[in-house]
């Protein structure tokens, strides 16, 4: 992955608060990542990785999920790599000990984690949710995510995932 590099515009740590929501930049601060800007249009997995350079193995999509158990409503970040698909009714559900699950709708995605659709990442996630990333992505040297907003990406070893607070690695997806 590092051809591409040559091209982005990256962000220094300490303009972080300029570009990226505060819940996002509280968590990546001190982590050894890097933050850079991309356009709008091009922001979606499949524009990014054919704008930029990256393959859709390397990018690391977020996305929210609303699920029941044991009488209540809960809500959690799935991390998985672009090229693969989701067992949504089979893994995910088995790992959440979720009743039912379903993706959570725009608006309620935006309003609980404070960030852009499109551009959710699990670093800023709600603390009380469990952030459930999918095995391939660990096994990957590094992966591109969403960093709150639609017009930046972050650049990381997977291994900074592990920091966050609730995060579980689980075999969640196959091959697209």
């Amino acid at each position: 992955m590092s051809e591409p590099l040559r091209n982005l515009e990256v962000v220094p740590e300490a303009e972080y608060g300029r570009y990226l929501p505060e819940t996002v930049v509280a968590e990546l601060t001190g982590k050894n990542m890097t933050v850079f800007l991309v356009d709008d249009h091009a922001s979606d997995t499949a524009q990014f990785s054919e704008r930029y350079g990256f393959g859709l193995e390397d990018c690391a999509n977020t996305i929210v999920l609303r699920y029941r158990k044991e009488g209540a409503d809960h809500h959690a970040a799935i991390v998985t790599l672009g090229s693969r698909r989701l067992d949504i009714n089979g893994a995910v559900k088995a790992e959440l000990g979720a009743q039912r699950l379903s993706f959570a709708k725009r608006e309620a995605a935006v309003e609980l984690t404070g960030m852009e659709f499109g551009g959710i990442t699990a670093f800023g996630a709600p603390k009380d949710w469990l952030v459930l990333v999918d095995e391939a992505v660990m096994q990957r040297e590094q992966v591109v995510m969403g960093a709150g907003v639609r017009a930046a990406k972050l650049l990381l070893a997977p291994t900074v995932l592990t920091y966050l607070p609730n995060v579980k690695i689980a075999a969640l997806a196959s091959d697209v």
